[in-house]
């Protein structure tokens, strides 16, 4: 189950780490921009690369693959390297594939699998920040917004440290998120070459 948490939680790498953020002074009208940004967007495609830090091994773990979001509760994982494997959450349903076999899980059978369903939405969709779950901060630089959360309950902290999300300043949609564990181990997922309210066929969310 915490390798499953570990898959699901993407050039900007150092972009991100060279400019410094400032407090954001109109939280209130970014917040807007978000909720905006929530209502527009239908779909959402992007190639990701995701990078995760352990705390115990020198080395950092790469892949890389496509992803599909579509309202409501509808995504898809897809990694092409270093193994292909394909994660989709359809509404209630969790289902993995490789090469050998289909899992199927039912999510609300599995507060763990539930709890990673609705961060994963919330954060894609913009309504992160209606959750109640999370206390947030903001800040900017000259290309880029950050929201910075830090779980609220106890029970989310013993294996979620804090989340970051960041935005381009027209507010399109995330284009990074970082997870810090608790562990202190962190995954990095950096959205490119995304396409926003193109045709998502539904079979994308279905897996046989």
């Amino acid at each position: 189950m915490r390798n499953l948490f570990l898959v699901l939680f993407f050039l900007n790498g150092i972009l991100f780490a060279q400019k410094t953020f400032r407090p954001l002074k109109d939280t209130l009208a970014f917040k807007e921009k978000i909720a905006q940004m929530a209502i527009k967007t239908n779909t959402l495609e992007s190639d990701f690369t995701q990078i995760k830090t352990l705390s115990m091994l020198s080395e950092k773990m790469s892949s890389k693959g496509h992803f599909c979001f579509k309202k409501t509760n509808l995504l898809r994982w897809e990694y092409s390297t270093p193994y292909r494997y394909i994660i989709v959450i359809n509404k209630d349903k969790m289902l993995i594939k490789d090469d050998v076999k289909l899992k199927k899980y039912d999510i609300n059978s599995n507060k763990i699998f539930k709890e990673i369903n609705n961060i994963m939405i919330s954060c894609i969709d913009g309504n992160v920040l209606n959750t109640g779950k999370f206390k947030a901060s903001y800040a900017e630089n000259e290309w880029n917004y950050k929201i910075d959360l830090i779980p609220i309950a106890k029970e989310m902290r013993e294996s979620l440290k804090q989340i970051n999300m960041y935005f381009d300043k027209a507010v399109s949609s995330v284009t990074r998120i970082e997870m810090i564990e608790s562990s202190e181990d962190f995954t990095t997922i950096d959205f490119t070459n995304k396409k926003i309210n193109g045709d998502l066929s539904l079979e994308k969310f279905t897996l046989k």
